[in-house]
């Protein structure tokens, strides 16, 4: 028995002397000492031998050699593991860092940031509201009270448990809640994603982002709404774009037109996106409707104003030559890192 203890003060003098300046180091301690065949493990084996009377004082002297080992190594452990002693050698400045993946802009955020900038560019202020709106808002503020046959031009996601209330179905109801506040003259856009119950296809989806604008002041004309319209085909798309107005209708304007482009994915020839016809209808526009102007306050004997909306994904399927409108909203990666070098 006073061998082992022997050897026990001699090993505690040899831990003692033991540099740990490494990683390595430190491994080879833990080995020696305490490891599954290690020095520790080995005196511990050494109990079975010893008489029940010396049991007791050997295994209290073997307890503290143990926990004086594991302290060491614990202590140098810590100081390995921050780095203080060991980062010369376990880490190398002089590698190259990791390379860290780029995002990119979103070709519909890309889009909609460039048409936003346009109209700001002459006095057009940026206004948002809520997805989620009331039918009065939505339709009858807009001259489309309950049963009007023209609700059937957009098909509405309704909430089950509040019919009263649905997804906007266009951003025409953040126009209504400006007019209400009668602060005029109004010069506004309004961005946002809309919600209409279709077919998804490669032309068509059932949520998508429009930019609709207004103009409310005195005086205002319908030639008014067409050089603020050219002013923007020609700032988007180049001023070789080709342009015109269609008579249409709406409920909410009157007059009504539809304003198409020259398709130039296919420079006109004819492709899917313009149906073959070389025209491609890019937004709805006409002077705002004395009923709508009257049912948000508005003297409309006093006040004339005209109003446009435009769908984002279909503009964006023109500028980059997009043929499906599903690809941006599948997240594919391989499509959206085309855009990483688009401001």
């Amino acid at each position: 028995m006073q061998e082992i203890l022997d050897k026990v003060d001699q090993l505690k003098k040899e831990i003692q002397d033991t540099p740990l300046s490494t990683s390595e180091e430190l491994e080879k301690y833990r080995i020696r000492y305490l490891g599954t065949k290690g020095l520790v493990k080995e005196l511990m084996s050494e109990m079975k031998n010893v008489s029940k009377e010396m049991k007791k004082d050997f295994g209290a002297k073997l307890n503290e050699f143990k926990i004086f080992a594991e302290t060491k190594y614990e202590e140098y452990k810590g100081i390995s593991s921050t780095g203080k002693e060991s980062a010369k050698e376990d880490i190398d400045y002089s590698l190259p860092g990791f390379p860290s993946e780029t995002g990119s802009r979103h070709p519909i955020q890309i889009v909609m940031n460039k048409m936003i900038s346009i109209f700001e560019k002459i006095g057009f202020t940026v206004t948002e509201g809520p997805e989620i709106e009331d039918d009065w808002h939505n339709f009858n503020a807009l001259n489309l009270p309950e049963n009007h046959p023209a609700r059937d031009m957009q098909d509405t996601f309704y909430i089950s448990k509040n019919p009263d209330w649905l997804l906007r179905t266009h951003t025409s109801s953040v126009q209504v809640r400006v007019m209400k506040e009668g602060k005029l003259p109004i010069r506004q856009i309004f961005p946002g994603r809309v919600y209409r119950n279709e077919t998804v296809s490669a032309r068509a989806h059932c949520f998508f982002h429009q930019i609709e604008g207004l103009y409310i002041d005195e005086k205002v004309s319908f030639a008014d709404l067409k050089q603020t319209l050219y002013y923007f085909v020609k700032e988007m798309f180049g001023a070789d774009v080709k342009v015109r107005f269609r008579p249409s209708y709406f409920p909410f304007t009157e007059p009504s037109a539809e304003m198409d482009v020259s398709c130039f994915i296919c420079g006109s020839k004819g492709c899917n996106v313009c149906k073959h016809t070389g025209w491609v209808e890019i937004l709805g526009c006409g002077m705002v409707h004395p009923n709508v102007l009257t049912n948000c306050g508005i003297d409309a004997e006093k006040y004339t104003g005209f109003a446009w909306g435009m769908g984002v994904e279909r503009t964006a399927m023109m500028q980059y030559g997009i043929t499906d409108i599903r690809v941006l909203s599948e997240n594919d990666t391989r499509f959206l890192d085309q855009f990483k070098n688009v401001v």
